[in-house]
């Protein structure tokens, strides 16, 4: 029997083990991603669903009789250290704000979820935030005052909240959910994300404090 009929089985059996790994791992990737979000749905007074290019889903949820919109957004790009996914958490309800304010733990002007880079203005950072905090504004003439935001600072003191703005079509907070793991991506270039749900320990808190600053902003106008 000729010893390249064995090498060639060999060869063919590693093929299909690894086109059904492959498929396999499609299946998983899809069926996480999709389900990215179902732990959370418990908050919210109903809640609907919809898949996007990425494979993520994007949903809305009522909570308190507030409407609330939550994006899982993968970012590739390599040269920012790791590759990541972010939540964006929005509260799509108009306040009587005149200008957008917007607050960016350490801008590196490669986010793939914000306009932050395109405001025109820069503002200092008040001593109440930490100093990587960067804040920029379409009409810093018009913006809530600072004692607002002094109250509202603490929420950067967890280290996944990356941005908060304040505009007069609603609030948003987004964190960083998480980073592809660093051996992985580093030895196979691999970026596997969103296999674990996000939890509703981590999403309720962000989800009061846009309630709360919602509150105080209109409280506020309320005053003028």
């Amino acid at each position: 029997m000729s010893p390249l009929i064995p090498l060639g089985l060999a060869l063919a059996c590693l093929g299909l083990w690894l086109g059904y790994r492959l498929f396999t791992e499609s299946r998983i990737r899809t069926a996480s991603r999709a389900a990215y979000f179902d732990a959370v749905k418990p908050l919210f007074e109903g809640g609907e669903t919809r898949q996007q290019p990425t494979g993520f889903p994007r949903m809305t949820g009522r909570r308190d009789g507030l409407a609330f919109d939550l994006q899982a957004v993968p970012d590739m790009l390599t040269f920012r250290k790791l590759p990541a996914l972010w939540v964006l958490v929005t509260l799509p309800e108009p306040l009587p704000l005149d200008a957008t304010l917007d607050l960016m733990a350490r801008p590196s002007g490669n986010e793939p979820f914000t306009k932050f880079s395109t405001l025109p203005q820069s503002l200092p950072t008040p001593p109440e935030l930490p100093k990587e905090v960067a804040i920029r504004s379409d009409d810093a003439s018009r913006i809530p005052p600072p004692d607002l935001i002094a109250r509202h600072a603490p929420l950067f003191q967890n280290p996944r909240v990356k941005e908060l703005v304040l505009s007069p079509k609603g609030l948003r907070i987004v964190i960083l959910a998480e980073e592809a793991d660093r051996g992985r991506f580093l030895i196979f270039r691999e970026a596997e994300m969103g296999r674990t749900p996000l939890s509703p320990q981590r999403l309720e808190p962000i989800l009061d404090s846009l309630a709360a600053l919602r509150e105080d902003v209109l409280t506020l106008t309320e005053r003028r």
